[in-house]
């Protein structure tokens, strides 16, 4: 389960071809979830296909860099979510992979590639893996410090931002009940209207997300409405370049409109196979009349 946020990359570790190591950037950087065992360690190497021989920078994030990154981090927290970024040249996007999906159970590879571009992580290819089914949060705060290690730079205010859009991409989906891959379109569509508009006031984005939300059919309830407008609305606010959004915001929204094209003809393949068969017991259930 992938997204690919760039019109034209290829990367070929995934298949067992050894990709030469960016001397700009190092090498990979491989960070693992600090409450893992090491017998989850190995599982997780083995997910990121992690061999002695692989050139990587090995690190461990923990509940300390949660409380870094995050405003409201919680110390304590357990980290399990793990992840492997290899930074890429300028212009390359953001290739998100999620090599364990049915451990990864509440984030899509949209919503991390969401939260990066607002985070201002941009131009890498990002694996991420867990052991056991975990939410998949921790992950994010594994990529930031992986993201760093290589010489990026993060505005603390950003990736807090950038974690509250993962908490409400989560929870529309989760408790509002909304499709994973409709949220994600929703705050895309959104993110891009805030880059062309340029909204100035809290008013203007509230109006923003009004249009966005019918434009999608989407309903929500108004506790669920005020938590999406106050993050658009931080997000307005934040030291962004919106004119460089553009093009990746464009390119994720037209990979979830792909997925959402491939869920809709999965559903109208399914409900065929049933009407066949609806019309079949229908026609047996007439001979016996």
């Amino acid at each position: 389960m992938g997204v690919l946020v760039t019109p034209s990359i290829t990367y070929a570790d995934s298949t067992g071809t050894t990709e030469a190591v960016n001397e700009k950037f190092g090498a990979p950087i491989v960070v693992y979830g600090g409450n893992l065992t090491e017998e989850q360690k190995k599982s997780v190497k083995d997910s990121l296909k992690i061999t002695e021989n692989s050139d990587v920078q090995e690190i461990v994030v923990t509940g300390k860099d949660l409380a870094t990154y995050l405003k409201d981090g919680d110390e304590s927290a357990r980290m399990f979510s793990s992840a492997k970024i290899t930074r890429k040249d300028a212009g390359k996007g953001l290739v998100i992979n999620i090599v364990t999906p049915d451990n990864i159970t509440e984030v899509t590879s949209e919503m991390y590639a969401n939260a990066m571009l607002t985070a201002g992580i941009q131009d890498a290819v990002v694996e991420i893996a867990a052991p056991k089914p975990v939410t998949g949060h921790s992950a994010l705060v594994g990529i930031y410090k992986a993201y760093e290690v290589t010489g990026g730079e993060l505005d603390p205010e950003r990736t807090d931002v950038a974690n509250d859009e993962l908490s409400v991409a989560t929870n529309l989906a989760k408790e509002a009940g909304i499709d994973e891959a409709k949220v994600s379109e929703l705050l895309t569509e959104i993110k891009k209207q805030i880059a062309e508009q340029n909204p100035v006031s809290r008013e203007e984005v509230e109006k923003i997300v009004s249009e966005q939300l019918a434009n999608l059919q989407i309903e929500l309830s108004e506790k669920d409405r005020q938590l999406l407008i106050d993050l658009m609305d931080r997000i307005r606010q934040l030291d962004i370049d919106f004119s460089q959004w553009s093009d990746q915001l464009n390119d994720l929204s037209k990979t979830i409109e792909d997925k959402i094209g491939n869920i809709v003809d999965n559903e109208g393949f399914w409900q065929g196979v049933k009407d066949f068969f609806n019309n079949l017991i229908d026609s047996i259930r007439s001979m016996f009349k």
